[in-house]
């Protein structure tokens, strides 16, 4: 084998090799504050997938703004959009059950999450979002981008102190 040929193979396997070993979910080094179960194909932790913060900061971020119920003026939301987080424990299934920290819980169709831009957002207008002001996490859908958006159905869906996702 000539040289040339030796190093356009062993430059390919070079290129397959953080594929074929690249490392599943991180275990979380921080507080948990989501957890995920149901039809995932990534676990760590049992057959659980755990996030703390840092973890979540991690996948891509995304922004929108648009006006809610719940504020008196539009609001900046800030976060992974929930597909990337659905991506992350490679999650299949058709329905989201969604529960709060007060143990709320909605029924979220798959749909929605790629449909919609859903964000799962972790700030408000830039700032973290405490407990107390519907943190940290809340699931937001970019209302003001079509009419259907602003219903009950919809608003009902926009769960915050968002604590776990189970995938059916």
């Amino acid at each position: 084998m000539n040289a040339r040929r030796l190093f356009t193979l062993l430059l390919a396997a070079a290129a397959v090799t953080p594929l074929c070993f690249a490392q599943g979910l991180e275990a979380p080094k921080g507080r948990t504050i989501l957890s995920v179960s149901g039809k995932i194909a990534e676990k760590n932790k049992g057959e659980l997938a755990v996030f703390d913060m840092a973890m979540i900061e991690k996948l891509p971020q995304h922004s929108f703004t648009t006006r809610t119920p719940w504020y008196d003026k539009p609001v900046k939301f800030t976060g992974p959009l929930l597909s990337d987080v659905l991506a992350a424990v490679k999650a299949s299934g058709t329905t989201l059950s969604a529960v709060a920290i007060n143990d709320y819980a909605i029924s979220i169709p798959m749909e929605d999450v790629g449909k919609y831009g859903v964000l799962m957002a972790r700030l408000i207008d830039d700032k973290p979002i405490p407990v107390r002001s519907k943190g940290p996490l809340f699931v937001v859908y970019p209302f003001d981008n079509a009419a259907e958006l602003r219903t009950s159905v919809y608003y009902e869906r926009s769960i915050w102190q968002l604590k776990a996702l189970d995938l059916k």
